[in-house]
């Protein structure tokens, strides 16, 4: 396939709202295989070991842990790669180190499979998080000898529950970053550094961004803020048009604004809620969805792990399992997700007849 046909910078606003980023179109084997080299660079040598999500609240989790103990390797994994972690985590990692697992929730068994193995080569695995974890997984984990701490999925963020739980005498600004952080990974959206930070650690890399709020707390500093003005010129373009083709459906006793598109999700979910939606689902075009909630309907999470996801009752994530081949994703593409869309307005059809209300 010719670079050409997935190269962002050549296409309008329009086309690039409705396809994947160019990453999607990478073998997950190719990646895989990158990150995996990657991690066992990192782990070379390293006496503590920070498994994160890498986004804001994930990032300043390892943020923190650096400042605490010092130097830190970085293991970034998304919900879904959460397994691929650990296992790595536990053939690379140096005998006798300290893992932490920051801002991940198991979903499945399997996705901690591997811990039994970390356990018997590394000190000590300590887990700080802030999902809503189901009860058989929370005592497996607990069991196997993991230091789990997991905080009011409502009330913190995992950067909050990493400041409570290390015992180390922080700077202020680390504090200060997990609130800020916590205002947007709850969406309380009362601080407007929050943004900032969830931008910035969208469109930077990792170990850039921890560097920066190490430095600066959530103050990001002026050529920080520069760059995120210019970014944002695009990123208010497709808010617009995933705005745009967004329609309202009665669900039950809720009003669902569902859209599509490649576009960031909170600020679209707000929009929505402005027009009288409850809840919002924005299905993205490389397969995953958004769920977002409002004061009005707070069961996010619920309707996500009816199709392979979880989360917050306010905000969730999730990917239905409806993409069986390359036709499939063709087909996502040109309804504008009409499947995926139909999947998730179905699980919150299911949630309304499981609780009568």
């Amino acid at each position: 396939m010719d670079d050409w046909l997935i190269d962002d910078d050549r296409l309008s606003i329009g086309r690039k709202s409705v396809l994947p980023g160019e990453g999607f179109f990478r073998p997950d084997s190719v990646e895989e295989a990158q990150a995996e080299r990657e991690t066992a660079e990192a782990l070379a040598g390293a006496s503590t070991v920070v498994v994160a999500d890498p986004d804001a609240d994930g990032l300043a989790c390892v943020a923190t842990i650096r400042e605490a103990r010092g130097e830190a390797a970085l293991v970034p994994a998304g919900p879904h790669e959460l397994d691929q972690a650990i296992e790595w985590t536990a053939e690379y990692a140096e005998p006798g180190a300290t893992v932490f697992v920051c801002d991940l929730c198991p979903d499945e068994a399997d996705d901690v499979a591997a811990l039994d193995a970390l356990l018997e080569r590394v000190d000590r695995v300590a887990w700080y998080d802030h999902h809503q974890w189901p009860e058989d997984l929370e005592a497996l984990v607990r069991e196997a000898g993991v230091d789990l701490a997991i905080g009011d999925s409502e009330e913190v963020c995992s950067a909050d529950v990493t400041v409570a739980e290390l015992d180390a005498d922080l700077p202020e600004r680390f504090a200060d970053l997990a609130a800020a952080t916590r205002d947007h990974d709850l969406w309380i959206r009362e601080d407007p550094r929050s943004d900032d930070l969830a931008d910035y650690s969208y469109w930077s890399e990792p170990e850039e961004y921890v560097e920066t709020v190490a430095a600066h707390g959530a103050d990001l500093p002026e050529d920080v803020e520069e760059y995120l003005a210019e970014r944002r010129v695009e990123k208010e373009a497709l808010i617009e048009k995933a705005v745009e083709r967004a329609e309202l459906r009665e669900v039950g006793p809720w009003t669902v604004g569902v859209t599509y598109g490649r576009c960031s999700q909170n600020e679209v979910a707000e929009a929505l809620r402005e027009q009288g939606a409850d809840a919002a689902v924005i299905v993205k075009p490389a397969g995953s969805a958004s769920i977002r909630g409002t004061e009005h309907f707070e069961r996010a999470h619920e309707v996500a792990a009816q199709v392979n996801g979880g989360g917050h009752p306010r905000a969730a994530g999730c990917k239905p399992d409806v993409y069986d081949d390359m036709l499939d994703y063709a087909h996502h593409w040109t309804t504008q997700g009409a499947v995926a869309k139909q999947a998730i307005v179905d699980a919150f059809r299911r949630l309304d007849a499981e609780t009568g209300e």
